[in-house]
Parts: structure tokens; sequence; C-alpha cells
């Protein structure tokens, strides 16, 4: 059987066609692919959008018109790994405006509901130094940090 790669489904009420439009906008390296539309045989109404294909950043996905029985959890996240501080700044502020909402240790809830981690380079180096006391102190700083400050990690792991 041969393998074609892994396509993530997302499920929406509704909402597909304006979260693929949404993380087109975010995530400038993107497009759009196949739209879905419900047929005479429903289960919702004739010509609304049942599935969006899009990808983002190499990443495949399907955006799915299911209904409200599955809204998203924080169970599930997508790690952003920035190149640098302007690039988490950047998704950081992207994610949580319009309707976004801020968490802790650098997750951040889009205006959808989908939980995002976002990465500065340095941070994940920091929290699992080889050295237990580094690690210890910079997962310490990390806890009390909405958005990840890899300075002020950097600070707390070098404190012993």
């Amino acid at each position: 059987m041969a393998n074609n790669g892994f396509t993530t489904c997302l499920w929406f009420d509704g909402q597909a066609e304006a979260a693929a439009d949404y993380y087109l906008s975010v995530f400038k390296d993107g497009k759009v692919g196949r739209v879905g539309r419900y047929t005479e045989a429903g289960p919702g109404p004739e010509g609304e959008v049942l599935v969006v294909e899009f990808e983002v950043n190499g990443q495949k996905f399907v955006g799915l018109n299911g209904g409200p029985q599955f809204p998203f959890t924080e169970a599930v996240s997508f790690q952003i790994h920035c190149a640098d501080e302007a690039e988490a700044d950047y998704y950081y502020a992207a994610l949580t405006g319009d309707g976004g909402q801020e968490s802790a240790c650098g997750w951040v809830k889009d205006k959808f509901g989908l939980s995002w981690q976002v990465i500065p380079p340095g941070a994940i180096d920091l929290i699992s130094d080889p050295d237990a006391k580094r690690a210890a102190r910079a997962t310490a700083a990390m806890l009390r940090m909405k958005k990840l400050d890899v300075a002020e990690l950097r600070r707390a792991a070098d404190a012993g």
C-alpha cells in the first residue's frame, strides 16, 4: 500500500472555509485545494461547503464542516518552531488576535479554538538542558510565562 503522507482533518462547525482563509493569512506559504460541497444527498444544505483542502508550510489539512459535536480541545495542538524572536512574536500576535487567547507556556488558542505552541529558538534546549538543575530552573521560569521569553529562560537557567 502506498503512503502518500498525512493530512490532518480539522472538524469545524460551519467555519471550515473561513478557517482555511484565516490560516492562509497567518501562514504565508499556503494554498487552497479542492472545496467539496454538500449535494442533494445531504446531510447539509445543498451547495454549502462540506470540506476544504488547504496546505500551509507544507502541511496538508482538510477542514470539515461536521457540526457542533466535536469542538477542539488542548489535547491536540500544533507546534510552530520559529526561526527567530520576530517570527515567534508574529505568530503569537497573529494567533491570539481577533478573538484568540493566550494560555500558558507559549500555548495559544486561535479564534476557532485550535491550540498552537509558539516556540522561539532555544526554548526547548533550555528546558531540556542535560544539566538537570539548569533545566529545572528554566522550566520553573517557563511555567510562570504565557508567551515564552528565551532571554528570561536563559537568565533563570544560568541563575544557579
